[in-house]
């Protein structure tokens, strides 16, 4: 592919996934979470227990704001602290039943409006065409 198309497509690509993104988020339910809470409830239901430090260097925030945002989740039984296992100066945070709540309705908000779009706005060969490219996308993602 000649260097222009691929300079277009990267530009294109990335517009998409950004506009994709932006409604993902719209369609979660409004007022639960802030976008970082909502980062770092992902980070941790994927990753499992996660300390103030691992979890700002993760997001890209200083860990005293992380400890405004984990702190604002904790308060709302959102997640729970515990010791670290291996270090006794550290604290772990972990998801909360409710937190697993939250985290679950948010997704399952977003899975139903992709889901929806989907099956609304695409034929049945778009659709196709769509997951031969979900394939190659995740094929960018370093391992």
């Amino acid at each position: 592919m000649p260097e222009k198309n691929v300079e277009r497509l990267a530009t294109d690509l990335g517009a998409a996934v950004a506009q994709l993104m932006r409604h993902l988020r719209a369609a979660s339910p409004q007022g639960e979470l802030t976008p970082t809470q909502r980062a770092v409830l992902s980070r941790i239901h994927t990753g499992g227990p996660a300390t103030i430090a691992a979890l700002a260097r993760a997001e890209l925030v200083r860990p005293q704001s992380m400890r405004l945002t984990v702190g604002a989740l904790e308060e709302r039984g959102i997640l729970d602290r515990s010791p670290h296992p291996t270090d006794g100066r550290q604290v772990v945070f972990s998801l909360t039943e409710e937190g697993r709540r939250v985290i679950g309705a948010v997704r399952q908000a977003k899975h139903n409006w992709l889901a929806e779009a989907l099956a609304d706005r695409l034929t049945a060969e778009e659709r196709q065409t769509l997951e031969t490219a979900a394939g190659l996308i995740r094929r960018l993602m370093p391992e």
